[in-house]
């Protein structure tokens, strides 16, 4: 793959939007955003390779999004052109790389790029999609945290019929992972053995205008079953007061090969007699106070001690890139999830938007976690902290109006992992080409 197919799809995405129907062409957008990404993690103890990853890349998304045809049922194609350049890497520091592909002798590759379709058919506020999707679902959210996005081939249908009620169902069938150009089958954190099929159903009701109610049903055959509950409720308390509670509560069971124990089909980490079998509850509660440009977040997760808490993760299947996931939890940050057998993890954040002061675009924040009652392994009851600092910064005005800049710290100290410190710095731009 390079960078013919890149340039391939922006020549299909313009000369399929030029010979469809007009509906088709008229509602059609395509953008061309392009991400310059720093990554730097550094492990501070421990003697295992790799003690630092630090790798420079950029990467570039055409997103085409097609219209529907007239008529009752409409149909539209979707299209996705991922690409990326390494700009600086090397044998020694591309070790444990979680953004760049690695080439038969280990060392990152020079680029790297994928197309991704996707089919669509819409009748009334009803939705058909298949092909690529990047999902962001409480059961499934795709990993956008490094240069290129993680995406998943499957189907999903999208109802919103009925009034202050969204459905959404559908199958996964593979996963492509943010360092990899190849697909590969579907996992569980330590799974080694490959399910295609991950089989979701769910939705998100307006009860009122200040309250959503969620209920998510997933199951990865072969590995888990998965139910979610959430409550969202915003209260205003003046004009520029509000008040957040977002509750979630996960119940997750194994299921076919796994409930056996199976080879293969096992997780890593603690579990309740050691066969690497799934059983968690985990909930969390969330408070966030928003007053003017400043937000004070405060929340406490609990996680049960039967396994640690599982959701889709090709980390330890044979392609080195398909790793990397993304969690629906306040606690899934820049280093750890905080998601390991019985931990109980409290967590504090304070962000302030700057427009409050007449800048507008620049954000920070910063939010530390702190987790005990751990069980692994190798022992009971340890402890892991961790500290996350942001600040961004988008141009409102000027010839490079758009631009975004931003600058990710992340520090952990945990007794059930490695002590790490990590840097992500990155610039990003969206350019309209429809």
């Amino acid at each position: 793959m390079s960078i013919k197919i890149f340039a391939a799809s922006v020549f299909v995405s313009f000369a399929l939007s030029t010979q469809a129907h007009a509906d088709f062409l008229s509602d059609s957008k395509a953008t061309l955003g392009m991400r310059n990404f720093y990554f730097n993690n550094d492990n501070r103890d421990g003697t295992a390779a790799p003690s630092k990853t630090e790798e420079w890349a950029q990467g570039f998304m055409l997103d085409f999004k097609s219209g529907y045809t007239d008529g009752t049922v409409g149909f539209g194609v979707d299209m996705l052109g991922l690409l990326g350049i390494t700009l600086d890497s090397g044998k020694g520091r591309h070790l444990g790389s979680t953004m760049i592909p690695s080439d038969s002798d280990n060392r990152a590759v020079d680029e790297w790029s994928r197309l991704g379709v996707t089919g669509k058919v819409k009748i009334s506020k009803t939705e058909l999609r298949y092909g690529t999707l990047i999902p962001k679902l409480p059961i499934l959210a795709a990993n956008d945290g490094r240069v290129l996005p993680q995406t998943f081939q499957g189907g999903q249908i999208t109802s919103s019929e009925f009034k202050d009620l969204t459905l959404i169902g559908g199958r996964i069938e593979h996963a492509t992972g943010r360092g990899s150009t190849d697909q590969t089958g579907l996992a569980a954190v330590g799974g080694t053995r490959e399910s295609n099929q991950f089989d979701f159903a769910g939705g998100d009701w307006k009860v009122t205008k200040d309250l959503t109610a969620q209920y998510y049903y997933a199951h990865l055959e072969n590995y888990y079953t998965q139910q979610f509950f959430g409550l969202i409720h915003t209260l205003a308390l003046s004009d520029n007061q509000s008040l957040k509670t977002d509750l979630r509560y996960f119940k997750t069971d194994s299921s076919g090969e796994n409930s056996s124990g199976t080879s293969g089909y096992r997780i890593s980490g603690f579990t309740e007699n050691g066969d690497g079998e799934i059983d968690n509850r985990t909930w969390s509660a969330a408070l966030i106070y928003t007053m003017g440009g400043h937000a004070v977040t405060a929340g406490y997760q609990s996680v049960s001690d039967g396994s640690n808490f599982t959701q889709l993760n090709q980390g330890s299947l044979a392609d080195k890139g398909a790793g990397g996931s993304s969690l629906y939890l306040y606690t899934d940050r820049m280093i750890q999830n905080f998601t390991r057998a019985g931990e109980r993890t409290s967590f504090g954040q304070y962000a302030y938007d700057f427009a409050a002061l007449g800048v507008p675009g620049l954000k920070a924040s910063v939010i530390y976690l702190s987790g005990d009652n751990i069980k692994t392994k190798s022992g009971d009851n340890q402890k892991e902290w961790e500290r996350d600092t942001s600040l961004e910064y988008v141009l409102q005005s000027g010839a490079l109006k758009g631009v975004g800049f931003g600058w990710r710290n992340g520090k952990s100290n945990s007794e059930a992992a490695r002590d790490q410190d990590q840097n992500r710095v990155f610039v990003s731009y969206s350019i309209s080409l429809l």
